[in-house]
C-alpha cells in the first residue's frame, strides 16, 4: 500500500470497525433497493415483495460470492483457514454473487408465484448501481488493479490526483480497472434506464438480458487488463470465460423468445 493511499478504515467506534468496503457495498445496495422499489410501484409488483426477495437474497448473495472467491483460491484459504470469514478484507466475486442472487430469485418468485422475468427486469438496474458503487470499494483496498502503468498516462486520462496516488501501489502506479468497470456499469445503467419504458422496446425478460449482455461483454475486456484475475488454468481467467459464455448465452435467449412469440402470435393468428 502507498504511503498516501487512503486508510481503508471508514469509521471507528468503540470495539466496532466500519471499512469503506462493506460501508460502499451496503450504499449501493441501498440505492439498489430504493430504484427497485420505485419501479416495481410503476409495474404494479407489491414492493413488499421486493423487500422480502432482498432480506433473502442479498445474504446468499453475499454467501456466493464469497463462496465463489474462495473456490478460486482455495491453496490459499486452505492454508490459512481463519481469512475465509474476512470479507472486509475484499475478496468478493461479484459473479458468485449474481449467481446466488438469481437462483434465489428463481426459487422466490416460484414460491410466491412471480413471474421471474418480470423481477429479473426490476432488479437488473439496482444490480447495476450496487455494481457501480461497489468497485469504488476495491477502490478503498486498492484491489481490481490493471498493469504497471505511468503516472503520465494516468494524468492523459484527466483523473483527479486523488485517484492518481490510490493507484500508486507497492511502489508503482497501476490500470485503474476498477474505474473503468464503474464507468462502464454506468453507461450501462443510463442506457437502461433511457430505454427501458420505450413501448415495444423491450419484451419482458430483455431488460435483464440486456443487462447480461452488457456486463459480460465490458468484463471480458477488463479482466484481460487486471493483474489479480482468479483462474481456472493457467491463462484461463474464470471471470472472461464466464463472461463469453453469458454473453452469447444471453443474446441466443433474446432470439429463442422473440422467434417462439412470433410463433405464437402467427398460430394463434392462424386459429
Amino acid at each position: 500500500m502507498s504511503s498516501t493511499a487512503f486508510n481503508p478504515i471508514f469509521l471507528t467506534w468503540g470495539p466496532f470497525t466500519i471499512r469503506w468496503y462493506g460501508f460502499l457495498i451496503t450504499v449501493g445496495a441501498l440505492l439498489g433497493i430504493s430504484l427497485a422499489l420505485h419501479e416495481a410501484r410503476l409495474r404494479q409488483v407489491d414492493p413488499d415483495q421486493i423487500v422480502d426477495l432482498v432480506l433473502w437474497g442479498v445474504p446468499f448473495a453475499l454467501i456466493g460470492a464469497r463462496s465463489y472467491y474462495v473456490l478460486f483460491q482455495w491453496p490459499f484459504y486452505a492454508q490459512h483457514p481463519s481469512e475465509i470469514w474476512k470479507i472486509w478484507h475484499g475478496g468478493l466475486a461479484i459473479y458468485g454473487g449474481l449467481i446466488a442472487a438469481l437462483l434465489v430469485t428463481i426459487i422466490f418468485t416460484h414460491h410466491r408465484h412471480l413471474p421471474v422475468w418480470l423481477i429479473l427486469d426490476i432488479a437488473s438496474p439496482s444490480v447495476l448501481i450496487g455494481q457501480i458503487v461497489g468497485r469504488w470499494g476495491n477502490f478503498m483496498n486498492q484491489e481490481a488493479f490493471g498493469a504497471i502503468t505511468s503516472r503520465a498516462f494516468l494524468e492523459n486520462l484527466h483523473l483527479p490526483n486523488w485517484i492518481i496516488q490510490q493507484m500508486l501501489i507497492n511502489g508503482h502506479y497501476r490500470q485503474p480497472t476498477f474505474l473503468y468497470e464503474s464507468l462502464w456499469n454506468l453507461l450501462g445503467l443510463i442506457i437502461l434506464l433511457s430505454l427501458r419504458h420505450r413501448p415495444h422496446l423491450f419484451k419482458q425478460g430483455e431488460v435483464f438480458l440486456t443487462y447480461v449482455i452488457w456486463y459480460a461483454f465490458g468484463r471480458f475486456f477488463i479482466e484481460g487488463m487486471r493483474t489479480d484475475s482468479l483462474y481456472l488454468a493457467a491463462g484461463l481467467r474464470v471471470s472472461q470465460i464466464l463472461s463469453g459464455i453469458l454473453f452469447v448465452a444471453a443474446i441466443l435467449m433474446i432470439i429463442y423468445r422473440r422467434r417462439q412469440q412470433a410463433l405464437s402470435d402467427y398460430v394463434s393468428n392462424q386459429s
